[in-house]
């Protein structure tokens, strides 16, 4: 069976995400990889056949997305060569992690498409919502890479297409201990912001991973590094909690340590306002920015030691397995069925 897995490659949490799903599905057929997406600071360990800019979120300096790099950034002429290209009728199977040149290709070409993603729990009409109603976020969300079919992925399991977080095997293989920093990954805030407001709690020590620095530098109670994963394991395993956008894999594998977790949703961010809903239903602090009027509740939260309990099983290949067969079963309908490595 021939497969063809598609990856977004804006950020680290899909491509985390592809570290344990990539070998499972090299032993279930002859398998082909397929990256789009900037700004991720993650390089997989494996040959990419085809690698597209495809359509990539650019980060601000603010908390939210930068709207005009990202409109500067990604030209429509380009991404629709892109989609044009990938021959996504060569492949008996296409799976999709919120990969927008593979889904629009196979939209095109009236192919089934599998979604394998966090962003189909999302946009599930049982999880949680954020209070204040974002119609273009949610139609983007449904646009931006459409699959005929999907499982998902979420902070809890509310139905049997949705499961609980693919963790890393480098994640559950971890020691965890609690010794006296917190860990800060926000990388849609400048440095400067950061360092101003960290400064502010000078009794307790932080570890901030920056894009923009290109080595470690101690700044009074703060460490701030260049993003690297060895490093940020490290810290993520050692440290007291952990303080990060309201995106995925960071939070969940936070959870997962047992870490304290602090969540700052990006702005104009749909999907990060959902996970932000989610989470808040587990009783994980959310706040809404970093405004100087928030300082209070973050010194609340660093004085406070509130552990949020989850389970997380490996469960990565049954779900996949289950993919498959669903696969199969359409294959079969359509009188197409592929050979079975």
């Amino acid at each position: 069976m021939k497969i063809l897995y598609a990856i977004q490659g804006t950020g680290n949490g899909h491509l985390s995400r592809a570290l344990e799903i990539i070998p499972i599905l090299q032993k279930k057929g002859d398998l082909d990889l397929l990256v789009s997406g900037t700004q991720g600071d993650l390089k997989l360990p494996y040959f990419v056949k085809y690698q597209f800019k495809g359509l990539s979120f650019i980060f601000g300096k603010k908390g939210g997305v930068d709207v005009w790099n990202t409109y500067r950034k990604n030209r429509m002429k380009r991404l629709y060569s892109e989609i044009k290209s990938v021959p996504v009728q060569n492949y008996d199977l296409v799976i999709n992690d919120f990969e927008p040149v593979s889904a629009w290709a196979c939209s095109m070409a009236h192919k089934p498409c599998y979604g394998l993603n966090h962003q189909s729990a999302v946009l599930h009409p049982s999880a949680p919502k954020p209070l204040k109603e974002d119609w273009l976020g949610l139609k983007i969300l449904k646009s931006y890479a459409p699959c005929s079919f999907s499982f998902g992925f979420h902070f809890k399991a509310f139905d049997d297409r949705i499961y609980t977080p693919v963790i890393r095997s480098e994640i559950r293989k971890l020691q965890p201990i609690k010794s006296s920093h917190y860990t800060v990954y926000l990388p849609s805030y400048s440095d400067k912001k950061l360092l101003k407001l960290f400064s502010s709690f000078p009794e307790f020590r932080f570890e901030i991973f920056s894009k923009h620095f290109k080595k470690a530098s101690k700044i009074d109670n703060i460490i701030i590094r260049p993003v690297n994963n060895e490093v940020f394991v490290e810290s993520l395993r050692t440290c007291k909690g952990v303080i990060c956008g309201a995106g995925f894999e960071t939070p969940a594998e936070a959870l997962f340590l047992k870490k304290k977790l602090l969540v700052i949703p990006m702005k104009g961010q749909f999907e990060q306002q959902c996970n932000a809903a989610m989470l808040k239903t587990m009783g994980v602090a959310v706040l809404k920015n970093l405004k100087k009027k928030r300082y209070p509740e973050i010194g609340q939260w660093l004085v406070e030691d509130k552990l949020i309990e989850v389970n997380f099983p490996d469960q990565t290949e049954t779900i996949i397995d289950k993919l498959i067969e669903i696969a199969l079963k359409e294959h079969k309908t359509n009188n197409t069925t592929p050979e079975i490595a």
